[in-house]
């Protein structure tokens, strides 16, 4: 038997890792949580996508049903509680795990803080239009700050499950944007201007999610970026995984 490679998660350089790995005929199954993940991933013969949200115990069924040569993490640098469970159940499997770390950034001038929490007890203390680009998970953590069906504006994937939560929790629908990143820093600017944003939240999103065009264009407008820090974990590159997979690859097809 031929046993697959499980790729957990549809962000970007998750996207890519199954594109450089798919040339090589290996089965690949990827998992992702929305039906939106799954519609980004370029499918191929070799490719299958599972849209499935996974406890630890979904995940020691699925490496039992499909015995998988190893498992990249690939999932958001913010989803620690995700990791944590892959981690364990791979450990406790004995099943080889392998996490993919997005660089850090070190660009720009910015106020740091280390969850949603403390940056809504920062923006007690402001007036003005709060602009956010933290994705629709931690919402209603904002709905803690006074007037903010007046004060958030937001921007959100393009997905009904992101939409509806933010109606639901009643932040007004003239002030959400649905939009796919990474966004450009012309594009950021146009809309920071529109909203008229004087404090920006975003997380360290790295290259991929477009985090140094979002420090850019809050310096153009003028307003402040308040930036969740990333969760500090160890791991692997890209460039390294995707070096080390071709390399196992090859030894286990060698006579």
């Amino acid at each position: 038997m031929i046993r697959p490679i499980w790729i957990a998660g549809g962000t970007t350089e998750g996207r890519q890792l199954v594109a450089a790995l798919a040339y090589t005929g290996r089965r690949i199954l990827v998992t992702v949580a929305t039906d939106y993940g799954a519609k980004l991933i370029k499918k191929t013969p070799s490719v299958t996508v599972l849209i499935k949200r996974l406890s630890e115990p979904d995940m020691e069924l699925f490496l039992k049903q499909y015995r998988p040569l190893l498992v990249i993490d690939a999932t958001h640098p913010y989803a620690q509680e995700v990791t944590a469970n892959l981690q364990r159940a791979c450990h406790r499997m004995s099943y080889e795990y392998l996490r993919l770390v997005r660089q850090k950034s070190n660009a720009g001038t910015y106020f740091s803080v280390t969850s949603v929490a403390e940056a809504v007890d920062v923006l007690r203390h402001t007036e003005g239009t709060v602009f956010l680009t933290t994705g629709s998970k931690d919402l209603q953590l904002f709905t803690e700050l006074p007037r903010y069906t007046e004060r958030i504006a937001l921007r959100i994937l393009p997905s009904h499950m992101s939409l509806d939560k933010a109606l639901q929790l009643g932040f007004a629908a003239k002030q959400i944007v649905c939009m796919q990143g990474p966004f450009t820093k012309d594009l950021n600017i146009a809309t920071f201007r529109h909203y008229h944003a004087r404090y920006i939240v975003t997380k360290d999103s790295g290259d991929p999610g477009g985090f140094m065009e979002k420090v850019a264009a809050a310096k153009a407008v003028g307003a402040a970026l308040i930036v969740i820090s990333r969760p500090s974990e160890e791991g692997y590159s890209y460039k390294k995984i995707v070096s080390y997979v071709q390399q196992r690859l090859q030894e286990e097809n060698r006579p």
